[in-house]
């Protein structure tokens, strides 16, 4: 007793550590700790082979850390603080007056801080596993809160890819639409050409008359021959040299005629027509790849849709504790001998540093 009275320090180290031994032992109260472990999946699609094939692909650490952050952020305490009425349990009069929230009516800050002391949601990333545990001061209500965080979680995941999958559908489907009207306004201006001239193909009949003026060159050439081989044995005024030369005079004029149709150099040109018409061609050809692509691309993203699905497959279900496990009490009492003995060692080696420096 005189050496505790001659080292005061290490009296009020033993009577913390007395205190702290009476309280574990006796005044805290029971806690019980519920866990499960959990992994996120989603559906991969694969499309290879035959067809479509959807099979189960493992989750990102990402997807696992939005998981967490989510089961640790204010709006998951609200809900479930909604559903289990969280406030009035941690602050039950029977609790011990350490343990136990100091209010029902506490702000939501203060309520997210205490809770915070009894849910550990840590990734495993060896093993790729979201180790969620909950404590409360009674074993069914740990079991309840470590339910509802998963079921929340799972709920809150899925909602997140529902909406990121809607809004890339809809752009995609205005998209289409666009592309579809802008492939029927050109095969509407497409069929008006046509009708107003009276052509289903310029380029095909530029291609007929071309071959029209060709026979008729060809033909325009025989009869010059034959002219020429008459022009030998007969005069001008005989009646097959008059024959032969209103033949090549009609297949001249004939000739003429067409190649007027084909180049005019005004009015309904057929080198124009072919020109124009090859324009809109590759505007419709253009408009109709167009949307062939974008009705891909719908496609595509409803297939990516499925796989924004989240699903939370449970390794090990919410345990139901049969005892206490919380708190440790034996260990938190040597702990705390400890750590008072250290800060005793060190505060009595500061003292015997400045009684030195004195002398």
């Amino acid at each position: 007793m005189s050496a505790l009275r001659r080292n005061p320090i290490w009296a009020l180290i033993l009577l913390a550590s007395i205190g702290a031994a009476l309280y574990w032992s006796f005044i805290a109260t029971d806690r019980y700790l519920s866990r499960a472990n959990v992994v996120l999946l989603s559906a991969q699609i694969s499309q290879t082979g035959a067809g479509l094939s959807a099979i189960l692909s493992g989750q990102t650490n990402n997807d696992l850390l939005i998981l967490r952050d989510y089961m640790r952020s204010t709006d998951m305490l609200a809900q479930l603080d909604a559903e289990l009425d969280l406030r009035a349990h941690y602050s039950n009069p029977g609790i011990d007056w350490w343990s136990r929230l100091a209010s029902p009516e506490v702000p939501t800050e203060v309520l997210h801080q205490y809770l915070l002391k009894f849910l550990s949601i840590e990734l495993d990333e060896y093993a790729q596993v979201l180790r969620i545990s909950a404590q409360a001061f009674d074993a069914r209500m740990a079991q309840r809160i470590v339910t509802r965080l998963i079921a929340a979680g799972e709920a809150h995941m899925n909602a997140m890819g529902h909406r990121l999958a809607e809004e890339q559908v809809l752009f995609i489907e205005q998209q289409v639409d666009a592309a579809r009207q802008r492939m029927v306004d050109d095969n509407s201006r497409m069929l008006d050409y046509q009708n107003i001239h009276g052509l289903v193909s310029p380029p095909e009949t530029v291609a007929s008359l071309s071959s029209v003026v060709a026979g008729l060159e060809a033909e325009l050439a025989t009869l010059q021959a034959r002219k020429a081989a008459l022009s030998l044995s007969q005069s001008a005024r005989a009646p097959e040299m008059l024959r032969v030369q209103s033949d090549i005079k009609g297949t001249q004029a004939q000739i003429n005629h067409e190649r007027a149709r084909l180049a005019r150099a005004s009015g309904d040109a057929l080198n124009q027509l072919s020109s124009e018409y090859e324009l809109l061609s590759m505007q419709v050809k253009f408009s109709s790849e167009l949307y062939s692509t974008a009705l891909s691309a719908l496609e595509n993203t409803r297939v990516e849709a499925a796989r924004a699905l989240k699903q939370v497959s449970i390794l090990q279900t919410p345990t139901l504790p049969e005892y206490s496990n919380r708190p440790r009490r034996l260990h938190s009492i040597i702990v705390f001998a400890l750590l008072a003995a250290l800060a005793g060692l060190v505060l009595q080696l500061l003292l015997a540093i400045i009684r030195d420096h004195k002398d």
